[in-house]
């Protein structure tokens, strides 16, 4: 039966999405499967069309009603909603490409959920930009671009079409300085996944290396550039840091319910499951006040420290109410607390981790 398709953040359709999403999400932790169900059941709820504009069957939410779907997803099952963000984020870079061919070739399928894509882009946005000899790097050919290394974390490659893949541009064995975005497509000569790492929790995100050996990409695929900086300006995830946040508060309102539901019959437990609460609804009322942007905006960077710090207490709260049981595998509370952790690695400027790490060894702010 196909499931009704979401048309705000308050539609009932979603919390029927998420129920099962939760449902399924015990055994997709354990067997590290890629949850091939649930994007299914996300592209038949209509989640892919959030996301897009309406010139391509998309449904342009904005950022407010995205940020509370991903509150109730993330909640739901952590480990689909940070497939969906790499999977997005493809979407929204081809959607802003200027190839109009390009556009015109995959937007229909992604949107629809018929197809999956990718991106490869953090070794763009990350100290590995800066090497001398670019991890990824691309050669201009008649025709086309030759890529070359790998990209160290993508989401779901073994299972892509496309591989949206950032590299930088090489002239003479030299950088030029200049960057380009490519969708690849997967089965092209010289592309290879290695079976990804087992990670402490979101193993079926199936995140791992790409590689691309001599591999010949024609103009048809690219997305952007050359040009500097080619991720510059947010194009592709318009919400910049505060996605992740996003979700690292949409797992902390997960574990606060639970906590909630606990104290209904432990009144040890009311106090407690009452100040986090109460984080929470601040928390989430900072995060979609910062979504307007302006000069009096909260910086990113805080309310990032303030949804890992929320996420770490709030899942370790849920497993302490839960006691034995709750560090016994298949308790959600368990996994809960390794996914978590999730957030101290996931894309976490370094002032946010020097925050976190002064609060968790108690030495105070710098």
């Amino acid at each position: 039966m196909v499931g009704a398709k979401i048309a705000a953040p308050d539609d009932a359709a979603l919390t029927v999405l998420c129920e099962r999403l939760a449902e399924l999400a015990v055994d997709l932790d354990q067997s590290g499967d890629w949850p091939a169900e649930q994007l299914r059941l996300c592209g038949e709820h209509g989640v892919f069309e959030w996301f897009l504009p309406e010139e391509w069957g998309g449904l342009a939410w904005d950022a407010e009603a995205i940020t509370r779907g991903y509150l109730a997803l993330s909640g739901a099952c952590l480990t689909t909603t940070f497939i969906i963000t790499q999977r997005t984020g493809a979407c929204r870079r081809i959607a802003a490409s200027a190839n109009r061919p390009l556009q015109e070739k995959l937007l229909p399928g992604l949107v629809s959920g018929d197809t999956f894509a990718t991106v490869g882009i953090s070794h763009l946005t990350t100290s590995r930009r800066h090497l001398a000899r670019p991890v990824l790097r691309a050669e201009r050919r008649p025709g086309g671009f030759v890529l070359s290394g790998f990209s160290p974390w993508v989401t779901g490659a073994a299972h892509a079409g496309h591989v949206v893949v950032g590299a930088s541009l090489m002239h003479d064995n030299a950088a030029t300085g200049e960057e380009l975005l490519v969708a690849a497509p997967a089965d092209l000569p010289g592309v290879t996944v290695p079976e990804p790492a087992k990670l402490t929790a979101l193993s079926s995100s199936h995140t791992g290396e790409a590689r691309f050996d001599q591999v010949f990409v024609e103009d048809e695929w690219l997305v952007d550039g050359p040009k500097e900086n080619v991720m510059g300006g947010g194009t592709g995830a318009s919400t910049g840091g505060l996605q992740t946040s996003t979700l690292a508060l949409g797992l902390s309102r997960k574990a606060v319910e639970y906590l909630e539901d606990e104290a209904s019959r432990r009144v040890d437990l009311d106090e407690p499951a009452g100040a986090l609460r109460q984080d929470y609804e601040d928390l989430q009322a900072r995060l979609l006040t910062a979504l307007g942007g302006g000069e009096d905006s909260e910086s990113k960077d805080d309310i990032r420290t303030d949804a890992n710090s929320l996420a770490l207490r709030a899942t370790q709260a849920a497993l302490a109410a839960a006691k034995g049981s709750g560090y016994v595998l298949g308790h959600p509370a368990g996994r809960w607390c390794r996914e978590a952790l999730f957030f101290l690695v996931w894309s976490c400027p370094q002032p946010v981790i020097q925050a976190n790490l002064c609060e968790l060894s108690g030495v105070g702010s710098v």
